[in-house]
């Protein structure tokens, strides 16, 4: 069995554009990783009234510049908990404490130009981040059977990092998964029914991504292993990030990839080396520079294993 040692990872210095949440090295299994999904982990207003209001003034800006602009529902990251078995130096579950949120609010708080007047000075990062929107997205380092690592050059016509290199990756979705509101949790009979089925949806969904992406059938990728949660210093925006096997050579992938359901997203894929990997990471958001992070400390722990 393997190792699933995990623990609160420190700040990466103030000049880092990335800080690690949370480090699962060994990368843990969706039975090792649980979701609390309450309105406790929502989003708390701002009390400065001009900063609050300036949410749908920047939001009616936006749709005015794209009118295609939809509001969707997504997860708040509202931190996590971790139990340990009976060597507490070895981590046996991770728990998800996660609200709901959307687009909308996300637009007008963590990407509003003033953003960092919405946080509070705290050591604490989700006191820090309790009035920003904080979608909870998510990455994947995805690896060919000829080893090398994945990673998409953005388009220029994409609102976030044009042009940047990122793994690829996008949102878990509430509405996989019927949540459209709070009312679904006290609805719901089976509290731990609704657990495993959130839980699941986090690692269903970084497959979907990856399938929409890239163009690879599912049936090529083996079960994602949870690695932690990156959060980029720059807007506060949290993701977290898998570790994916592909089946598929690297030539594959590319021909494959040139059908991709989402190609649009991206201009070019790379299939990169290590090494490449540590050159191209300067031009990542900081989020996707900390998913990086995360995948070596996950070489580490195997090579240690």
């Amino acid at each position: 069995m393997e190792n699933t040692n995990a623990e609160p990872a420190g700040d990466d210095g103030n000049r880092s554009p990335y800080k690690l949440l949370l480090t699962c090295p060994s990368g843990l299994t969706p039975s090792q990783v649980s979701v609390v999904f309450d309105e406790a982990y929502d989003r708390i207003p701002h009390p400065e009234i001009d900063l609050e209001n300036s949410i749908s003034g920047i939001w009616d800006l936006r749709v005015q510049q794209n009118a295609s602009l939809f509001n969707g529902k997504k997860f708040r990251y509202g931190g996590y908990a971790l139990h340990s078995g009976t060597d507490s130096n070895w981590l046996h579950h991770v728990c998800l404490h996660l609200g709901l949120t959307d687009y909308r609010t996300f637009v007008g708080t963590n990407l509003n130009p003033m953003w960092e007047r919405f946080l509070v000075p705290s050591e604490d990062d989700c006191r820090q981040c309790q009035h920003t929107s904080s979608p909870l997205g998510n990455g994947a380092v995805v690896e060919t059977s000829d080893k090398k690592i994945l990673v998409l050059q953005r388009s220029f016509n994409v609102g976030e990092y044009p042009g940047h290199y990122v793994f690829p990756g996008g949102h878990p979705e509430p509405e996989e998964v019927g949540i459209v509101s709070h009312q679904y949790g006290k609805d719901s009979n089976n509290a731990e029914l609704m657990s495993s089925k959130l839980s699941q949806e986090m690692f269903d969904s970084i497959i979907r991504e990856v399938v929409e992406e890239i163009g690879v059938p599912a049936t090529t990728l083996c079960n994602p292993a949870f690695i932690g949660i990156s959060r980029r210093v720059l807007n506060v925006r949290p993701t977290a990030f898998f570790f994916i096997k592909c089946s598929l050579q690297s030539k594959e992938i590319q021909q494959l990839y040139s059908s991709a359901q989402d190609g649009y997203e991206s201009t070019q894929l790379y299939t990169v080396s290590m090494n490449d990997l540590e050159i191209m990471s300067p031009k990542m958001p900081g989020c996707h520079q900390g998913g990086f992070a995360l995948y070596k400390l996950m070489v580490e722990e195997a090579k240690d294993a």
